[in-house]
């Protein structure tokens, strides 16, 4: 059991962050452990091909499974919704050997591998590359519709907070997580731990790649946090929605662009992102949203600095009633 003992000023200082770098340490993870989730099967066949581009013996190094630790520099730097890769890997790249060390020591349980040895050798900026490569190849193409799932989960989240405060926010978070005795209880294998947030806060990180397990830093090297699944990844990766809605009966309805637009805001997603994904010019999407919107089809909110979409029941509705892909709204 791992204790994370939370005042009021850690309560007050709670809040959510995405971790670019977390995507991708726990995506290889996945890899390397060999066990590829039916959730992550089609991500997976979307990459092998191109996995011969990374150079995927020194992630094996630094990642390997399964084992119950990912090494702490790559939890680092998450601070905000709009954290980015960049400025995670320039965090890594300036890691000094000594903190490489102690970090892949806890990894591999005191006993380093020589390939191991060979990369802290190198240095942090080596592996910074490394996982930019990697980055490039298997996260960065799908990462609109990556943050489209952690956007829908802050949102939902929010609102159970709203609703009936922080033990309604963790109650679904993760099986393992309880709120008791004013600690954050997380049901774990490692040695029993009680960790005093004293005043640090805590992040809430949702991590696509994370799913189905939790994982806790109690702030020892990085800000404390808890990167746990978030709802909808079965709904994460890309369909052909353009030519899905070619000719069917919501395209009748609508529009070809307006039905396409409606199939693919299943999951939060900006104008930027809907032009890029469906090939249309973000002026002509906008435009197409707004009617979506003034019908009642779609909702929007401002996260940060981007406007989000989804779509409401009512448009689920007559996404159903035309024979078209229907997914579970998110309350």
């Amino acid at each position: 059991m791992i204790r994370l003992r939370m005042s009021p000023a850690d309560l007050e200082r709670m809040r959510f962050a995405y971790s670019p770098l977390a995507e991708v340490a726990e995506s290889v993870y996945v890899l390397n452990s060999g066990q590829i989730s039916v959730l992550h099967r089609t991500w997976y066949d979307l990459i092998r091909d191109r996995l011969d581009q990374v150079d995927m013996a020194l992630l094996r190094a630094i990642v390997p499974a399964p084992r119950p630790h990912v090494a702490g520099f790559l939890l680092s730097g998450a601070t905000e919704p709009a954290t980015s890769i960049e400025q995670q890997l320039r965090l890594v790249g300036a890691c000094s050997r000594e903190r490489l060390r102690a970090d892949l020591l806890t990894v591999w349980r005191g006993e380093l591998p020589a390939a191991t040895e060979q990369v802290i050798a190198d240095g942090g900026q080596r592996i910074a590359d490394v996982l930019w490569r990697y980055w490039t190849v298997a996260i960065e193409p799908y990462w609109p519709q990556i943050r489209g799932v952690l956007d829908a989960d802050v949102a939902y989240r929010a609102a159970r907070l709203a609703k009936g405060g922080i033990a309604t926010l963790l109650a679904d978070l993760h099986p393992e997580l309880e709120l008791a005795e004013h600690a954050i209880q997380v049901a774990s294998t490692r040695a029993p731990a009680d960790h005093d947030l004293r005043g640090a806060g805590l992040l809430l990180v949702p991590c696509v790649f994370a799913w189905p397990h939790v994982m806790v830093d109690p702030g020892i090297d990085n800000p404390p946090s808890i990167t746990y699944g978030p709802r909808g990844i079965g709904e994460l990766w890309p369909r052909d929605t353009a030519a899905a809605v070619d000719q069917d009966a919501l395209a009748a309805l609508l529009g070809r662009s307006r039905a396409a637009i409606l199939l693919s805001v299943t999951m939060p997603m900006s104008t930027t992102d809907l032009a890029g994904q469906l090939g249309q010019s973000s002026a002509a999407v906008s435009e197409h949203l707004a009617v979506l919107r003034r019908s009642g089809l779609v909702t929007s909110w401002r996260s940060g600095r981007r406007v989000l979409y989804q779509r409401t029941p009512l448009a689920t509705s007559i996404v159903a009633a035309s024979g078209g892909p229907v997914t579970e709204q998110l309350a």
